[in-house]
Order: C-alpha cells, then structure tokens, then sequence
C-alpha cells in the first residue's frame, strides 16, 4: 500500500506559471501570466461568476487542506500557460477567491490539497487538475492516459502522481448576459402535451436544409425546419436526451465507438460543447439559450433528460476528474464497510451522495440554474429511483423529494421520473410524490403485447388505455402522470419493432450480449428488411396502431424521434455507443405517409378534450336532461353486448370497442365552463382475422363518423356515418375510430 498522503509537499505556492502542451485548437482571450491579484471573494455563488470586472470563484471542499485555483491561457507557441492562485478564503468548507480582470472565455480548474486515503474514502491528490462541479461550461476532451487516475495501472493500491492538466478538459467562465426579449415560458398542461423525446445530434445530423456546419447543434434544433416538424405534428415539449457535458468513455474510443445517448455526466451545470456549432470557449451557453428562446416563440416546451443517479468518474477503478478529487467522501455514496468501494445502484460505477447537504445542494442548484438562467420547462430524471435511496430501499420521502416539493422553481416545471433502477426494489412505478409524473413502462409493455396478439393482456390493455388508475389514483395522481410511450431511445424504434423479434447488436463490439433480450416485438413473419408487400403493408399497419393507441389514450403520450417517418436502427436496440448513421435519423428515406397519419391522429387528440381528461374515468351514468343516463365510459364486445366479468378474463380476448361519452368529462375549462366534447368509439381489433363489430345501441349515439382507420388506404375524408347497431368489419389487427354523428 503506497503512503496515505500525496509525495507531494501540501503547503501550496503562492503562483506557479507552467507551460503544458496545448491541448485545444482555439483560444480564448489572453490571460496574464503574471497575473497575481487575488481578493477574497465571496462564498456564494458557488462556481465562477463573472460580474463584468473580475470573476469569483467557490468550491466546496470539506476534506481540502488549501485550493489552488488554475488559469489558462495561451503561450504564444501552441501550448498553454497554467497559473496557479490559491483560494485566499474558506467560509463553511467552501474555498473562494476573486481574481480582477478575469474575463468569459477564461479557461480553469482546481487542485486540492488533502488527504489521500482511499480506505477512509478521501482520494485528494494535488497533481490532478479538476473540473469545477459549478462549471457553467468546459471546453476539450479527455485524453485518456495514465495521469487521469489516481493510481497505477495493474495495481489500484498504489498512489499516481503524474500531472494531469494536459490531458484534462477545462473549466470556463461564461458570459451570462443574454438577451431573452420576451420569452416567456409556454406552460402548458400535462392532458395537453405530446412529448417528443429527441436527440440533438441524431435528429438533425442529415436534415438537408439545415446548414451542414450546424446539423447535429443547438442551433439545427433551433432552425425552421426542425421547428415546422415539430410543429406539425403538435409538439408541445422536446425532450432532449443528455445534454450536461459528458464523458466520451476510453473504453468506447478503444472500439471506435463513443458515448452517444450522454448517459455519462461530468458538468450538471454545463451543456456540452460537442453539439455546439460555436467553437469560442463558453458559446455553447449562448447557442443553448438561442435554441430554447426560438423553440419557446413557437410555443414548444424544453424537458432536459438529467443524470443525477452516477457520474463518469465511476467506480474505485475509474478517474479522478472532479469531484472524487474535491471530496469524495461528501460527493459519493461510499460502501459503509469499505469506503475505497462505491455504492453502485444502476449500473455505472456509483452513486451520488443524496444523503449529503453540499451533494443535494449541487442537484438542486443545478435544477434552479436550468430553469432560471437557461429558462427550460421540466426534467425527465434517469434512473430516479436511486435519488430516493436515503439510506436503502426507495422512501417517497426521502430529502430530495422534499426539497424538490418546497422549492418555489423547481416544483413549479414539469417532473418526469423513469421509475427503475437494478437496486432491491428497483421498479417503482406508480410509487412517486403526488406532483410526479412517469415514464410509465407497464404501458409499453402492455401496448407491445396487446398488438402482437398475446393471450391475456386485455384487461389490462383497457387500464392502460384510460390512464393507469391502478398506478396512480391511490396517491392522488390524476391520469396526466402517466408519461404514455411505446417506443423510446432505450430499445427498437417503433419500425424495428415491428420488424425484429431479436436484438442486433453486433455493430456494439459485445457479440450481441448487450442491450435487453425480451422486447416484446414481432417481425410479421420475417426477421429484418424484406420485399414481401404483405408483410412490408402488415408492418406499415402496426405502426400506425401504435401511434393511434398512444397518442389516443388517457395520459400525456410522447413519440420517440423518427418513429413518425419510419426511423430503423437496423434492430440494433442499444445504439448508446452508435453515433452515425446507425442511430441518426434519415431524412432522405423519410415515410411521408406515416408523418402525415402521425398529423392526422395528433390534430384529433388536439381537437377533441374527451381523449385530454384531466381525471379517471368512474363508469357511472352521466345526468344529461332529456336524454338516457349514459356512463362516461362502456366498453362492449364485438357483438356489440357490454363485457361481461368473464369477457374481461377471457384468455383469447384480443377484440374490444370502448365507448368515450364526450357529455362525461369532469373538467372545467380555464374561465370555469364545464367541458363537453363529441363523443367516440374506438374498435380495437388485435386479432389474426377480421372480426365483425356491432357498434352501441342508439341511446349511445344514432350515428357513427369513421375519422381514423389503421388499414392501408383507408379514405376518412367524405366517408358516410354508420348508424347504431350497424354492423362493421375491421381487418385483422387494425383499429377504427367514429366520431359521433347526428345522422347515417
């Protein structure tokens, strides 16, 4: 076991000029070299804040002994000149210092002084350059080598010296003035969302009208066209994949793969710069703010996908970069036994320390930061559960929920948890606080098997069509917190899972041993590309099923991007290392049918409130004067009789018409006025063959308009009403949807 404290002496110089190897292209504006002022500062802001003439800079450190701040700028000669400043102050275990004439653009980081002894959970080690957890930005890569570890390759007990700033990443200070003219937050309600889950790369990479220098950027998300897609099909928030900087994993770069989805952050405060069309240090914050101020002047919502779970500093094994050098202990949750170990719920290496007043602290000035200075709407959390973990097992009360409950910005954007993670009793769906919305996986699960024609899952198809009352009415919780989805980044795209029964992974270097292996999809009747029109027309039909389900049913649905144009990954369904055009979406091969029929589905749920209700259903008659008591919802078989309690537990039901009474909503609109709206049925046919429908007696409704139909070629457009009790054929595993009618 190597010494427990750096070979280093602790006592820090008072300014060290080093020239190191340059390790960025462009540089910001010019620093001294000389430059040695320092003030005391203030504690608070943490991070660096820049006031027009100067910067403070903050850190919290409960293990350091002293801080040097580190300032870069350009030699002259391609490298870079590294001033070290110590942190003249500490008040509370934060670490500051205000340095005159610091400008946005300037490059930084820290080094901390303290102890180095892994088994007590302290990893301090002067020589490692560290990332400012407040970076508001950080410019450069990794360079993975020896000198981002603490210790020696083949021998983790050991203590590494090596200097690592030229393989380090920097810290910038950023320009925080911008002007928002008059952005204002578009704020709509969850039951009148449709949520686009998007990837800022993969979602412009090919646009050909995008500028190619800004395809894959902030600002393509930010360009007309992208905007007029989303428009188009009545967006109201995109909800962006990872964008807080991330770590490109050395692993990954090894195979000539790369971190794709960002599943791997190192600056919460911080967007990433790879999707940055700017190349100044520190402008992707201004592009940033650019893209949200044009998506909200079209009334488009901005959800960010936040990993607050781990970070990329891993487990024991993994680099120091950050905050494992600035206090490891306080930042991370350690193994109570063994603290050189982490606690490792998901997956990836480690946890934050939630129990930690500084570690909260850092979660929910990063949230506040996000919603005041870069003006987003909401928060879908990765893995959320794990933030639950106080102690152990999930608690709905734990501190940041509580936090979260009494901020007054935070609880006020819209929350989305992904309700899993792989620690004891990692699938807590429908377990989340009241002001808690889900991504509501059993409705996947639900919708994948209804569609490919599995036994038994009608029942609860129908609870997951009106909202999941079993999940969230016992806690209060309205329909709007079930976040509907069939498809999602994280497996098939809905045209692959029509289209594979088996995962294809093999592009991922793991002989295909990654990715989930049970996806509940059904290739209809071949594994991959065919000609077969009729397996290729079977395909086209269960996609267009899918999008009508979700965007039709109870709760707040969100489309997975290019699942309206037919988006393949070639049945790869972990594309979290595939950035090309495995995971890119194809512009040119765009399905122009089925974004028109993605339209036309989303214009009626638009339209129409009865398929928005902001409450459950309850069944009961609905008092209408001069008119049969009518319940707010029915549901009947094929043959037109109300289901029955063994219909419901048929085996082989696969075939179901509900009834949706537009005079049944509960709701009032924003100026107090009752809701009333059309009412609809909806045939549901998942079975192998067509099945004859009778549609309800006339006390439901004299006459039936056809709006939608899942059948190729199907023509709504000037078809003629069906009247009650009429009888109607719907092919094998399709869906109708009538909108009332005065008359056949």
């Amino acid at each position: 076991m190597a010494s427990a404290t750096s070979s280093k002496d602790t006592a820090s110089p008072a300014v060290i000029p080093t020239v190191i190897p340059a390790v960025q292209a462009d540089s910001p504006p010019r620093t001294d070299a000389a430059l040695t002022e320092m003030w005391p500062g203030k504690a608070y802001p943490l991070g660096s804040t820049y006031d027009g003439s100067g910067s403070n800079f903050a850190v919290f450190s409960e293990a350091a002994e002293s801080v040097e701040l580190c300032l870069f700028s350009p030699d002259g000669a391609g490298g870079l000149v590294e001033t070290r400043l110590p942190l003249p102050e500490v008040d509370g275990f934060v670490w500051h210092g205000f340095v005159p004439g610091v400008e946005p653009g300037q490059r930084y980081g820290y080094r901390v002084y303290g102890p180095n002894d892994p088994a007590a959970g302290q990893r301090c080690n002067p020589n490692k350059l560290l990332l400012d957890p407040y970076a508001k930005a950080i410019d450069g890569t990794f360079r993975w080598d020896q000198s981002l570890f603490g210790y020696n390759f083949g021998n983790p007990d050991s203590l590494n010296d090596d200097d690592s700033a030229a393989s380090m990443p920097k810290s910038v200070v950023i320009n925080p003035f911008f002007d928002w003219g008059t952005d204002r937050p578009p704020q709509h309600e969850y039951a009148d969302s449709i949520i686009y889950e998007a990837h800022v790369k993969g979602l412009t990479a090919t646009h050909p009208d995008i500028p190619e220098r800004s395809r894959g950027t902030y600002a393509a998300i930010a360009h007309p066209a992208i905007i007029e897609h989303l428009k188009g099909l009545g967006i109201t928030a995109i909800e962006l994949m990872p964008v807080h900087h991330f770590a490109n994993d050395s692993t990954l770069i090894e195979k000539g793969l790369s971190n794709y989805w960002g599943y791997n952050t190192i600056g919460f405060f911080a967007p990433d710069s790879k999707y940055c069309a700017s190349s100044t240090p520190g402008g992707q914050v201004q592009e940033f703010k650019a893209m949200v101020r044009a998506l909200h002047e079209a009334n488009i919502e901005v959800i960010l996908d936040v990993v607050y779970n781990h970070t990329a500093e891993g487990n024991h094994l993994g680099p120091t970069l950050s905050m494992r050098g600035i206090d490891n202990a306080a930042y991370y949750r350690l193994v109570d036994d063994d603290k050189r170990y982490y606690m490792d719920y998901t997956g990836t290496g480690n946890s934050l320390n939630v129990g930690h007043p500084h570690s909260l602290q850092l979660i929910m000035d990063s949230l506040r930061y996000w919603v005041t200075e870069m003006h987003v709407d909401g928060f879908r959390f990765d893995l959320a559960s794990t933030l639950a973990r106080e102690f152990y097992d999930v608690d709905k009360l734990s501190t940041f929920f509580e936090l979260v409950q009494q901020d007054p910005t935070v609880s006020q954007v819209k929350l989305i948890a992904e309700p899993w993670d792989v620690g004891p009793g990692g699938y807590q769906v429908g377990n989340f606080p009241p002001q808690w919305t889900e991504w509501n996986g059993k409705y996947r699960d639900t919708v994948r098997d209804f569609w490919r024609g599995e036994d038994e899952s009608l029942g609860e198809f129908a609870s997951r069509l009106t909202g999941s009352a079993d999940l969230y009415e016992n806690t209060a919780r309205r329909p709007v917190a079930s976040i509907n989805f069939v498809t999602a980044h994280d497996g098939f795209t809905l045209r692959d899972l029509v289209s594979y029964n088996e995962k294809h992974n093999a592009a991922n270097g793991e002989n295909n041993n990654d990715g989930e292996n049970n996806n509940q999809s059904w290739n209809c009747g071949v594994e991959g590309p065919t000609d077969d029109p009729e397996i290729l027309e079977l395909r086209a039909q269960q996609q267009r099923n899918f999008i009508t389900t979700n965007l039709l049913s109870q709760g707040v649905p969100m489309i997975c991007h290019g699942d309206e144009l037919g988006r393949t990954q070639g049945g790869n369904n972990n594309g979290y290392c595939q950035d090309n055009e495995i995971t890119w979406i194809d512009w040119g091969k765009a399905d122009h049918g089925l974004i028109e029929f993605t339209r036309s589905v989303a214009e009626l749920r638009a339209a129409h409130p009865v398929f928005r209700r902001r409450r459950f259903f309850d069944g009961l008659p609905v008092r209408r004067r001069g008119s049969v008591h009518i319940p707010d919802i029915s549901w009947f078989t094929p043959d037109g009789s109300e289901m029955s309690d063994e219909d419901w537990d048929s085996g082989f039901g696969k075939s179901v018409t509900v009834y949706l009474n537009g005079h049944g909503i509960p709701d009032l609109d924003p100026r107090g006025r009752r809701v009333t709206d059309d009412s609809f049925v909806m045939c549901f046919n998942a079975h192998h063959e067509p099945i004859c429908f009778t549609l309800p007696p006339e006390e439901f409704g004299k006459a039936w308009q056809p709006v939608i139909y899942t059948v190729e070629g199907a023509v709504m457009e000037g078809s003629r009403p069906v009247a009650a009790g009429a009888k109607l054929t719907v092919e094998a595993r399709a869906v109708i949807v009538l909108q009332a009618a005065e008359q056949a």
